[in-house]
């Protein structure tokens, strides 16, 4: 693996904080930025900046994104996300089209998907994703 691309709701946690559970995450992640090992995309830097609507805030926020560039997303990208999708919905599993955008991003670039969200551990039992592991 070459990276860890890191979901929105890891980002969302780290800047908020607030559990123990919360604060191992933000640690791992500041790990993985100080590893350079931290990656993001278009999408989930627009669901993050997104849930700022106070304009300080969210320039405070894009300046500190920009340290991150986007990985490259490609057409074949989310055409795989589509296609993942419907696989998925064969199976009985629902999820967002940013997941399977992740799921394909991941895949093609060899990188692991650092999330918390559960459906994540759905979508392991039918596409070839592997899921950042807590140290």
């Amino acid at each position: 693996m070459t990276g860890t691309l890191v979901d929105t709701c890891v980002w969302s946690i780290a800047l908020r904080g607030g559990t123990s559970k919360d604060t191992q995450i933000a640690e791992e992640l500041t790990q993985l930025i100080d590893d350079h090992q931290v990656k993001i995309i278009g999408a989930i830097r627009q669901e993050l900046l997104s849930g700022y609507s106070d304009k300080q805030s969210y320039e405070r926020l894009r300046a500190k994104l920009k340290f991150f560039p986007n990985e490259p997303t490609v057409d074949a990208d989310y055409e795989a996300a589509a296609e993942y999708s419907n696989f998925c919905r064969t199976k009985g599993i629902q999820g967002s089209h940013t997941d399977f955008l992740i799921c394909a991003v991941a895949i093609r670039a060899k990188l692991k998907i650092f999330t918390t969200d559960k459906d994540f551990s759905n979508y392991c039992k039918h596409l070839p994703i592997s899921i950042y592991e807590l140290n």
